[in-house]
Formats: C-alpha cells, structure tokens, sequence
C-alpha cells in the first residue's frame, strides 16, 4: 500500500505551517507529499520549503479544482489518496491514519470539521448541521474533500468533474452514492477548518456552487425559490446566533 497527500495552496502563509505541523505530528507517516500552489505571492512557499514535500507549481489562471487534483494524482502512483487542505489543522494525531485505514472498508472518507474559534454564530450552526459528532452525515454531505481519502482505483472510475469550478467533491460523492459506492465519515477523525466569508466572498461562492449543483443534480431552482430558502436560512442563522450572543454575519 502506497499513500499520496495532496495539497493546494495559494496564499496561505496565515495557516499553513499549521496544517504542514499537524500532518507532520501524524501517527502514519508512510505517504509521499504533494504540494500543488497556484501563484502564491506571500509567505507561503517558504514555509511549503521548510516541509519534505514535493512542489507543483501552476500559474494561478490555470487553477481549476477538478483538474488540478486530477492532475496531480496523475503526478503520482500511490494507490491511495489523501486530500489535506492548506487551511485544515488536525486536532489530534491519528486523523491521518484513521483516513487511511477507512479505506479498507470505503472508496473514499472523509473526517469531521470544526469551525476556528474566531467562527461567527452561522458558520458554527452550519458545521454542527454538516459534520455531526458521531454517526452518518446527513444526507446533503456527499463528500467533503477539506480533509479526506479515497481508493486511486475509484478515483480512475470516475476522474473529479471539469465541467464547473466548485464542489467536485459533492459531484464525486453523488457519483458513488449512485453508483453503489461507499463512503465513510469518520466523526473521530476530527479537524478544524472554517472561513468567515464576508457577503460578497459567499455570494460568489453560492453562485459557482448553484452552477455546479445543477449540473450534478441537472436540476434548475427558481429566484422564487432561492429566495425563500435564503430567507429561512437567515431566520435560523437568527434563531441559532441569538442565544448564544453572535449575530456576526448571521443571514
């Protein structure tokens, strides 16, 4: 068995070194690094060069999520895969070797997210939602690849999606869930990892993920629609936010 950690990068000297620390503390240590950077212009790579990795440099026009990681296992001959974000912080030292060892029983896994202290009050509601402490999922996480594993034979089964710029991970989660596939969640593989998107950086976000929705779903949502369920998702961010005194980008 032969194991790859992929993990892009760009611009992200604010937490890199601790995601490098934390997968360096591993239990599991047998697996080769791949660091793929797409035109970092800060810290980043001088930190990346203080790690045993190997580095893949692409101008950051090119960096599209689907065939950026598919080029990079391309890179590499490890019949497994890991993919570690650079701003994913594990909190303890076996995540690692939990990820790896899931696969004996999945085509792919991935671990539970906690938001950084700093969250604001929806991202925290969000994430208690998305990545329960022990269990399933729930239905709507497909695959979160923040800080995941999967089989390279599924992976040539079916190569991340090209068609959108974002959620290549749900696309590939839905694929195997269609597809009679397993995919495990490890509520003990526990990593921390959040982001406090201003309005605009999360309607940027909504929008290229609603396109890549509809393309994996091939379905289409009326304005109508969305805007009645943002309007419920604002309420509840609210209703969540409020007894805990954090109304900090709720709705």
């Amino acid at each position: 068995m032969t194991v790859a950690v992929i993990m892009r990068s760009r611009n992200s000297d604010w937490v890199i070194h601790q995601a490098l620390a934390s997968l360096a503390s591993q239990r599991f240590a047998s697996y080769e690094l791949l660091v793929v950077d797409s035109g970092s212009t800060d810290r980043t790579l001088a930190m990346v060069a203080e790690h045993r990795c190997r580095l893949i440099q692409i101008p950051g026009a090119r960096y599209q999520p689907g065939p950026v990681l598919n080029d990079a296992i391309a890179a590499t001959q490890a019949d497994q895969l890991v993919f570690w974000n650079s701003d994913c912080v594990a909190l303890h030292d076996g995540v690692l070797g939990m990820l790896v060892d899931a696969l004996a029983g999945a085509d792919a896994a991935f671990a539970r997210q906690v938001p950084r202290p700093d969250a604001h009050g929806w991202v925290r509601r969000d994430y208690a939602k998305s990545f329960p402490g022990s269990g399933e999922a729930p239905p709507w996480m497909a695959l979160s690849l923040v800080c995941s594993s999967m089989r390279r034979s599924a992976w040539i089964d079916h190569p991340f999606y090209a068609e959108a710029w974002a959620s290549e991970d749900t696309e590939w989660g839905v694929w195997a869930r269609s597809s009679g596939r397993r995919v495990a969640y490890r509520a003990d593989a526990l990593v921390m990892h959040s982001h406090n998107y201003t309005c605009a950086q999360l309607y940027g976000r909504r929008f290229v993920e609603g396109e890549a929705d509809a393309f994996i779903h091939d379905r289409r949502i009326g304005l109508g629609r969305a805007l009645a369920h943002g309007a419920v998702e604002a309420a509840r961010d609210a209703c969540w936010s409020l007894p805990r005194g954090d109304l900090r980008g709720a709705g």
